[in-house]
């Protein structure tokens, strides 16, 4: 729990008086953080925790930086909160600089709340621009979880509230190369055959959007097959379909470029973003759209709204952010360290026969552990019950008692450290991981290093 008497009264607190997100209600053990600073969180009792997923994939500069506080100050001196209708200087010079970081046409930024309001409004906004009403996104995918953002999404979080469903909105397979058995040239004609057909079956006409996220994150990394995106891209083209890309996880340096989406060599006509935009600093999100959606409203009215639009604290402290990621030359680590953890998990594979495989762009990676190399059969299952957990559990306490915070989801380890991460950090990390494994190794029926 952390912290003795302080750090077990601000846990009681917490936990009498507040509601925890995707939990059971008793029983939680959170960490009690008392301050962080860079990849380190720390307890009441000063027990330091790496934190090995960016808070929620979120923290990209690393907690604790005091140019964001500084920043923050400085526009709440002047002005904090000012209507939507009103403008502020750091709200133009927000929008301008996101114009320069976005690719093509991508010039206008409607400013939201966080991940799942940019992905609500992109969804309104692409049945408003074409008088289409459906969204077609993927199976095992994530978009938020308010009402239209969770049925959106693929994830089985959304299972429990299903009835509240919003309507048209179609999902689509999308199988990825760890457990497809025919061949990587097949997994790319085959993607885009059943693509093709849903749109068909659908009808062309009826669909406004198709939205994917730049880079699966907490589906487990999934990656797309290559070329995948091109197409899609071209199938929206000649269908007068819009192509969404949700950026709220994989953006702002988290794969190696300012968008998952540019790993893939192309444009889309918005962007969803949030997370990284100010790295959890304060909540805070963007819609970026294109020249040629934003024209259609020139002289029509614009169905969006939110009180908190454009909040001049939030723009304050993104704006700070996307100077830091700059200055402190954050995207070009990420490629540097990308390739260092990429081969040291390389090394972790012939020391654990429970690694099955690593999916990994940039810092947007998971390990996923298996019962057996050959049938691939994950040591959890997708929508893993309680009694199916038993080793993953005992994998994540131990990745928490050595010291860790990271993500761990079914099969799924997470390695998605803070941009700023150096190669004594990953060492430090990947050392813990390691040990935790080995639980899952002796799980095995035949546990024995390496092989199998």
């Amino acid at each position: 729990m952390g912290g003795g008497g302080a750090g077990a009264a601000v846990v009681k607190d917490n936990m009498d008086y507040t509601l925890f997100s995707w939990s059971k209600q008793k029983g939680h053990n959170p960490i009690a953080v008392k301050y962080a600073e860079g990849v380190y969180l720390y307890d009441y009792d000063d027990k330091k925790y790496i934190d090995f997923s960016s808070g929620l994939m979120n923290v990209n500069i690393g907690h604790g930086n005091q140019r964001i506080t500084q920043a923050v100050m400085k526009q709440m001196q002047e002005v904090a909160y000012v209507t939507p209708s009103c403008v502020t200087k750091v709200r133009g010079e927000l929008g301008k600089k996101l114009a320069e970081i976005c690719p093509g046409d991508l010039n206008k930024s409607f400013f939201t709340l966080c991940g799942a309001t940019s992905i609500e409004n992109a969804i309104k906004l692409a049945r408003l621009y074409t008088g289409r009403h459906k969204i077609l996104t993927r199976y095992q995918s994530y978009h938020g979880s308010s009402n239209g953002a969770m049925t959106a999404s693929g994830d089985p979080r959304k299972l429990p509230v299903d009835s509240q469903q919003a309507p048209n909105f179609v999902h689509f397979d999308l199988p990825y190369l760890y457990r497809w058995e025919y061949g990587e040239e097949n997994l790319l004609k085959e993607t885009v055959a059943s693509l093709e057909r849903v749109i068909a079956y659908e009808g062309p006409a009826n669909i406004a959007a198709i939205l994917l996220e730049g880079e699966s994150g907490s589906s487990g990394c999934l990656q797309y097959p290559k070329g995948y995106l091109k197409a899609v891209r071209e199938i929206c083209d000649k269908n007068g379909i819009l192509l969404i890309m949700d950026e709220v996880m994989s953006g702002f340096g988290r794969t190696g470029k300012w968008f998952g989406f540019e790993n893939h060599g192309i444009i889309p006509d918005m962007i969803a973003m949030a997370k990284g935009l100010t790295c959890g600093y304060l909540p805070f999100g963007c819609l970026q759209v294109s020249d040629k959606i934003s024209a259609k409203f020139d002289d029509t009215v614009l169905a969006l709204g939110l009180t908190y639009s454009a909040h001049p604290v939030s723009c304050a402290a993104a704006l700070e952010t996307l100077k830091i990621y700059e200055d402190e030359g954050l995207i070009e680590n990420t490629v540097a360290m990308s390739k260092y953890v990429n081969e040291q998990v390389e090394l972790l594979k012939q020391k654990h026969p429970s690694i099955g495989d690593f999916r990994n762009t940039g810092l947007l990676g998971c390990i996923e552990l298996v019962k057996n190399r050959d049938t691939k059969e994950p040591m959890a299952p997708f929508n893993a019950k309680p009694d199916e957990m038993l080793v993953m559990n005992k994998v994540a306490a131990k990745i928490r008692e050595l010291g860790m915070y990271t993500f761990v989801r079914w099969s799924y380890i997470f390695i998605a450290p803070p941009l700023c991460v150096t190669k004594e950090q990953i060492d430090e990390g990947l050392a813990i991981i390691s040990e935790a494994i080995t639980i899952a190794d002796e799980s095995l029926p035949n546990p024995s290093k390496g092989g199998a």
